[in-house]
């Protein structure tokens, strides 16, 4: 006589596909969040002065002291533009400048 368990041990296979999915979602929303972050909160800090901020920025760029025995501060702003909208391979510092300034102006007249 075969005796069968009343209760068969049933565990769950494992499913990476929902790990994945879930990954990307988080992925994506971060990615959608630090954009909207960005846009809303970063870019608008730029607005009362943007023409003093692209001259700080232009000498983070092209010198290898900027700020010389000035205030850092200023330059530490303006050096936030350099993640948040970062320089193309090989893209000329004017044109860089230039999209600069129209983030920002688009950023301050929404």
């Amino acid at each position: 006589m075969n005796k069968q368990p009343l209760t068969e041990d049933i565990t769950p296979a494992f499913k990476p596909i929902r790990l994945v999915i879930f990954v990307l979602l988080i992925i994506v929303a971060l990615s959608q969040f630090v954009q909207w972050y960005s846009i809303n909160v970063s870019l608008p800090r730029y607005c009362e002065n943007p023409n003093q901020t692209l001259e700080y920025l232009k000498k983070i760029i092209s010198q290898t002291t900027p700020a010389g025995q000035e205030s850092r501060k200023p330059y530490l702003i303006a050096a936030k533009l350099v993640y948040l909208i970062p320089q193309q391979n090989n893209e000329p510092l004017d044109i860089y400048l230039n999209r600069v300034h129209q983030h920002i102006f688009r950023a301050c007249h929404q």
